[in-house]
C-alpha cells in the first residue's frame, strides 16, 4: 500500500507478461489484460473493487488482448491511443491526457514509442504524486521492449525512439516511482531478460542501457542482440486491432484411439503435454513433445502451421485445461480434440503404437564420440543443436550442424542420415526437436543435459561465428 493505492500483479509466466490492477480499495484500472480475464474478475471480486478503466500500451504482438472484453463485461471506459486505428469502441488518448479515475487515483498518459509508434505509459498519481508508472513494452527491467516487430525497416527508428522514450520517463518521475512493465519476464518482446522481481525509475538509472548509453550506442547494441521471434507474431496485432471477443474455454472433444491414429496418420499436430521424461518412457507413436512443464504454448504455436488442427493429451483433465487455456492466450482459440490418461490408453491397448524415445548425456556424448558409445545408444553420425541464433553464435559444440528449433519443421530435409544427437541449452527443446525428427522416422537421441555442462563432459567447445 502506498499513498491509499495498491497495484496487484497477474503473471502469465508463460508468456513472460504482467498485467496490472491498480485500486484504491473502492474502484480498479487495469492495464495490459491478457485474454483470460477471468483471473481479473476473480482478482477484484477478492479485493471487492469495481473496474471502471481498462488501459492499453499498445496494439500487443504476443498475445491476445482481453482488454475489450474485459471493458464490455464490466462497462469500464477502454483507452488506446488514438493514433491507433482500431475495429471498436475506445477512448482514445493522447500525450498529455489526464484520466480521472478516482479522488484518489488519477492517470496521466505519456508517449513512449520505440516498442511500436504508438506506443504509450501510464503515469499513476496518488494524493502525493506519482506512485509508479505502467510501462508496457518501453522501460523494463534493466532493459527495452524489442524494436523490429514492425519490420526490420523500422527497427533502427523505433529504437531510438526507444531511447528517447525512456529518458523521457526518467526525466519526468522521481527516483522512488515503481516501474511496471508488461513484458521483460521471458517475453520475445523483450530485447534482453531480466530476472528482477521490482524496479524503481532510480534502479534504472543505474541499470539500464537506455539510461546509461548515448543513442548511438544504445541503438547499436540493442539491434545487435535481437533474435528471431515467434511467428504466430504476424497474427496477435491484426487480432488486436480488430478487437477480441470472450474466449471459450470449456472442454474440448474427446478423441478416441481410432480418431487419434487416423489424426496422426494425416500428419496432424497430436501433442503430448506430459513432462519430457514421461514421453521418453513411452507415448503413442508420430506424438510430438511439448511438455506443460516448458513455454509450450510459444513453442508450439510458433512451429505449427497457423490454423492446422492441434489434437492434446494429458494425464488428466487439468493439464489438457491449462493447456487451452494458455493456447487461448495466444489466439489459438478451440483445440481439435484432446485425449485424457496413458499412452496405452491413447494406442487402445496396441502395443505396437507405443514408441519410447532414446535419452543421453553430454558425458554419454563426449564417449559416443570417442568410438566406445555406451549401451544401447547408437553411434554419433549427426549433432544437431537446435538452439536459437544468438545462442549458436556465442559458442557451440565442434562439430554440431544448427538449425534453430523453429526452423526445424521446414528444414528436416538438410539434416544429415544416420543416427542423430539433438541438444539444446536444457533439453526441453531438445525434446520437441527429437519428437519431430523421430515422426519422421528418424533414429534419433534426445541429450536431455544443461549445455552448460557440455565441457566439462570433456566436449570441445568453439566460439560462433
Amino acid at each position: 500500500m502506498v499513498d491509499e493505492l495498491s497495484v496487484e500483479v497477474v503473471q502469465t509466466s508463460s508468456l513472460g507478461d504482467r498485467s496490472y490492477l491498480a485500486h484504491d480499495g473502492q474502484v480498479a484500472i487495469v492495464v495490459d489484460p491478457q485474454r483470460d480475464i477471468d483471473r481479473i474478475l476473480a482478482l477484484a471480486a477478492r479485493l471487492g473493487v469495481r473496474i471502471t478503466h481498462v488501459a492499453e500500451t499498445h496494439l500487443h504482438n504476443d498475445y491476445v488482448s482481453g482488454g475489450l472484453a474485459l471493458a464490455k463485461l464490466t462497462g469500464a471506459t477502454y483507452l488506446v491511443a488514438a493514433d491507433d486505428e482500431v475495429g471498436f469502441e475506445r477512448r482514445p488518448v493522447a500525450d498529455g491526457d489526464e484520466i480521472t479515475v478516482s479522488g484518489r487515483m488519477r492517470l496521466r498518459i505519456v508517449a513512449t514509442p520505440g516498442h511500436t509508434f504508438h506506443h504509450l505509459s501510464y503515469v499513476l498519481d496518488g494524493d502525493a504524486g506519482p506512485v509508479g508508472v505502467f510501462t508496457g513494452g518501453s522501460l523494463l527491467f534493466g532493459t527495452t521492449g524489442r524494436t523490429d516487430l514492425l519490420g526490420q525497416q523500422h527497427a533502427h527508428t523505433l529504437a531510438e525512439h526507444q531511447h528517447a522514450s525512456v529518458r523521457r520517463l526518467a526525466d519526468l518521475l522521481p527516483d522512488g516511482a515503481q516501474v511496471w512493465p508488461t513484458h521483460g519476464f521471458g517475453s520475445f518482446c523483450s530485447a534482453t531478460q531480466s530476472d528482477a522481481p521490482e524496479s524503481t525509475i532510480g534502479r534504472e538509472r543505474t541499470a539500464n542501457p537506455a539510461l546509461r548509453l548515448e543513442t548511438d550506442d544504445f541503438v547499436r547494441e540493442t539491434l545487435a542482440g535481437l533474435d528471431a521471434y515467434p511467428a504466430y507474431y504476424a497474427h496477435m496485432g491484426a487480432r488486436n486491432t480488430a478487437g477480441a471477443d470472450l474466449i471459450d474455454l470449456t472442454p474440448v472433444a474427446a478423441a478416441d484411439p481410432a480418431e487419434l491414429a487416423a489424426r496422426i496418420a494425416a500428419g496432424e499436430w497430436v501433442v503430448d503435454l506430459r513432462n519430457r521424461k514421461a514421453f521418453a518412457h513411452r507415448h503413442l507413436t508420430g506424438t510430438l513433445s511439448f511438455g506443460l512443464d516448458g513455454p509450450m504454448s510459444t513453442w508450439l504455436a510458433w512451429m505449427a502451421p497457423w490454423g492446422a488442427p492441434i489434437t492434446l493429451l494429458g494425464d488428466n483433465p487439468e493439464q489438457v485445461a491449462d493447456a487451452q487455456r494458455e493456447l487461448a492466450r495466444i489466439g489459438i482459440d478451440r483445440p481439435a480434440a484432446a485425449a485424457i490418461g496413458e499412452p496405452e490408453q491413447w494406442a487402445g491397448s496396441d502395443d505396437t503404437r507405443l514408441a519410447r524415445l532414446t535419452t543421453a548425456t553430454f558425458a554419454d556424448l563426449a564417449t559416443a564420440r570417442a568410438g566406445t558409445p555406451p549401451h544401447g545408444l547408437p553411434e554419433v553420425d549427426v549433432l544437431l543443436d537446435v538452439r536459437m541464433s544468438n545462442e549458436w553464435r556465442a559458442d557451440h559444440i565442434d562439430g554440431a550442424i544448427h538449425i534453430p528449433l523453429p526452423d526445424l519443421p521446414g528444414r528436416l530435409a538438410e539434416v544429415p542420415g544416420g543416427a542423430v544427437w539433438v541438444h539444446c541449452g536444457s533439453g526441453y527443446r531438445a525434446a520437441v526437436a527429437t519428437s519431430l525428427l523421430q515422426r519422421a522416422g528418424r533414429q534419433v537421441v534426445h541429450i536431455d543435459d544443461a549445455y552448460a555442462d557440455a565441457a566439462d563432459a570433456g566436449l570441445a567447445i568453439i566460439p560462433g561465428h
